[in-house]
Formats: structure tokens, C-alpha cells, sequence
């Protein structure tokens, strides 16, 4: 498998909004213990270290550097019910299941653990810390749909060949792992249906991205300003959060929006026209907020079967949240900072707005596009 050649040069990134430290025996400390165990009768052999790399037969240096690391975080699985750990065993690491090998940029003659795929196999581990992050030559790291928990460390920038991290499904928690953002090469990340708690941070909405999901996650604050460079960006859902106030005008700069999903937030105020005015709108999610009031290119939209607004708090539309819990919020003010740039557009409207006859395509029984921008969050149909 070629791995490392399957990076394109120009990939855009593609980030999908959702620890306990655990240490391992480096290789030359095994060797060390292998010699005082061997040579001092008094001292009682530890069942529970990795085997000892020096009476295995590697194929490479570098798969028997990673042999205790390896090792070391599968001793830290507390569940394993599809039993997958039990092809950890021996020097072949190449077969173990999850891991791939191929040969590394620096050293095409050499073997080493290039991407590993974890996802579905159930496995619970109090921590990815210390074995993500000591894995040098790893490109893809996917592990969606399992039980490991922790936070994310700082340590995955440096990773050098590191460009695909899918950690979605899990109940990884902590701030947002903004050192991951500075990474050049970081191409796919995908963090949804975790903990994540904290503030969006500004530096997501300054890279080239394509898809952004956020969602199922535990964020606040409000949509910020830079949300309106993401000008290439298809797919941006921030659902199931906690991010409140106005939704900001330079929403309306997004020309390539397909899918934005905002619902079940504690978002409030008018939704921006300039927004409803996207001609690549398929799909505008903004149920289960706070917003009282629309324009009537957004009414279009409604009619059209583009824009859900349900549960919110819009005087004479159907489906929409009691007057008691309208007035409970509104009573309790929330604010944003540098509120006066919401109303900022960083960009020319013209030549995005929709036309009229594309607010009632839906309607008229044709059928668009589903999210088929989601099948790039699968990573089997890659390895």
C-alpha cells in the first residue's frame, strides 16, 4: 500500500465539528532491561512490559522502534469485544489489524507504520495520548466509532507526515486542539459526536476548507465574523452545540454553501437576507434556535422546502417554540463580542444571489443533490 503517495500536493482541508497520559518504554530502555534481567538472578521479570524488541525478528528498525508503543496502548484497552488486539502479537506488525505499512518520504527503502484504521472496532481506552503522538511516520490516523476518551495533545502538530485524523464518535473532550490547525499538510479532520467544549476557534474559518462539521459537540460562543472567508467551503454544520447570538452578514460571502446546518443552538436575532440569498443552497437548517424574524427572500426559501426555521420564535409561523420560552430567553441577554462586525459583508454580493426560479426547484419535485459531500468522512473507500 502507498500511503504517503497518495497525498495530493494541493488537498483542501476538510474538517468534520466533534486523557490520561499513558508511558511506554522506549526501545533502547527495553535493550537496558533485557541485559540487567539476563545478567542479576534477583530481579523478577515484569509479565506485563511488551516483549523485549531485541528477541524479535523485525522486518525494519522502525516497525521495532514502535513495537512498544504499540504494545504499551494495547495494555491500556479496557474493552475490546471484536477481540482485534489479539492480532497484536509478535514482530509482524504489518498484519496487525488496523495498521498499514508502507515506505516513508525520508526513506523509500525502509518499513514502517503509515496509517492506521480503527474505525468501528469498538475499543475503549482512557487515552490516545503517547501512542497517536510517538507514531513518527503516521499519515492517516481514523479511529470513529470507538470508546476512547481523554483530550487531544498539543504533540499531533508535530507529526510531520500527518494529513488525515478522523476522531468522530468517540468521547474525547477538552478545548478545541487548535496547534492541530497549524499544521500544513493536515488535509482531514474530523472531530464530531465528541466533548469538545470551548469557543470556535477564528483560525478554522482562515484555512482553505471544503467541508467543516462541528457538530455534536459542546461549543460557545458566537459565529464569528471570519465564518465568511470559508469561500470554498460546501458543507458547515455546527448543530447540537451551544453557540448563541446573531448569525453574522458575512455569512452571505459563502458563494459554494450547499449544506449549513445551524439547528438545535441558542441562536437568536433576524436571519440575515444576504445569507438566504445563496444560489447553491440546497439545504438551510436552522431549526430549534431563537430567531424572531425573517425577510422575504428567506420566506422563499421556506416555501421552497430549502430553509427550516421550526422551533424558533417567529410571531404567525407554524411549528414554533411557546411564547413562555421565547420570553424566558429573551429575558436572560446574551451578547457578542465586537458585535458591530456582524453586520460586515468581506465581500461582493453580486452575482451570488438566487434566482427566482431556483427558491422553488424543491417544490417543483426535482430532486438535488443529497449530502454526498459526507462519503468523504468514510475513510475505507481510501486505504
Amino acid at each position: 500500500m502507498e500511503i504517503f503517495h497518495m497525498k495530493p500536493l494541493n488537498y483542501s482541508l476538510t474538517i468534520v465539528i466533534i486523557i490520561f497520559f499513558v508511558s511506554f518504554p522506549c526501545f533502547r530502555c527495553s535493550l537496558h532491561f533485557n541485559a540487567t534481567v539476563t545478567t542479576s538472578a534477583s530481579l523478577p521479570l515484569i509479565p506485563t512490559l511488551p516483549l523485549i524488541p531485541s528477541l524479535l525478528n523485525f522486518l525494519d528498525q522502525r516497525l521495532a522502534e514502535i513495537y512498544p508503543i504499540i504494545q504499551t496502548f494495547k495494555s491500556s484497552i479496557t474493552a475490546d469485544p471484536l477481540n482485534i488486539t489479539g492480532t497484536w502479537v509478535g514482530s509482524d506488525i504489518c498484519n496487525y489489524k488496523g495498521f498499514f505499512c508502507s515506505n516513508p518520504p525520508d526513506n523509500e527503502s525502509a518499513t514502517t507504520i503509515s496509517s492506521i484504521d480503527f474505525n468501528g472496532f469498538q475499543l475503549a481506552a482512557p487515552s490516545l495520548d503517547g501512542f497517536i503522538d510517538q507514531l513518527p511516520d503516521v499519515a492517516l490516523f481514523h479511529a470513529n466509532s470507538n470508546k476512547f476518551s481523554g483530550t487531544i495533545t498539543d504533540n499531533l502538530a508535530k507529526l510531520p507526515y500527518l494529513y488525515e485524523l478522523d476522531i468522530s464518535n468517540n468521547d474525547i473532550s477538552g478545548s478545541f486542539p487548535i496547534p492541530i490547525l497549524d499544521m500544513e499538510d493536515l488535509s482531514f479532520l474530523d472531530l464530531r459526536f465528541n466533548s469538545f467544549s470551548g469557543l470556535i476557534p477564528q483560525e478554522i474559518f482562515m484555512k482553505d476548507l471544503q467541508e467543516i462539521l462541528l457538530f455534536n459537540n459542546l461549543l460557545v460562543g458566537c459565529i464569528p465574523y471570519e465564518v465568511g472567508f470559508l469561500k470554498n467551503a460546501i458543507v458547515f454544520d455546527a448543530s447540537n452545540n451551544q453557540l448563541t447570538g446573531p448569525l453574522p452578514c458575512s455569512l452571505g460571502c459563502l458563494k459554494k454553501m450547499e449544506q449549513l446546518n445551524l439547528a438545535d443552538n441558542q441562536l437568536y436575532g433576524e436571519v440575515p437576507e444576504v445569507l438566504c440569498a445563496l444560489k447553491n443552497l440546497e439545504n438551510l437548517s436552522l431549526s430549534n434556535n431563537y430567531f424572531s424574524k425573517v425577510g422575504p427572500t428567506c420566506e422563499n426559501l421556506i416555501q421552497g422546502g430549502v430553509l427550516d426555521l421550526r422551533g424558533n420564535c417567529i410571531s404567525g409561523f407554524a411549528d414554533q417554540r411557546t411564547e413562555e420560552e421565547c420570553s424566558t430567553f429573551f429575558s436572560q441577554p446574551i451578547t457578542c463580542p465586537y458585535s458591530s462586525s456582524l453586520k460586515l459583508i468581506p465581500c461582493s454580493t453580486s452575482g451570488s444571489a438566487r434566482s427566482p426560479s431556483t427558491n422553488s426547484v424543491k417544490a417543483s419535485g426535482v430532486t438535488k443533490t443529497s449530502w454526498v459531500t459526507y462519503q468523504a468522512t468514510d475513510l475505507r473507500h481510501r486505504l
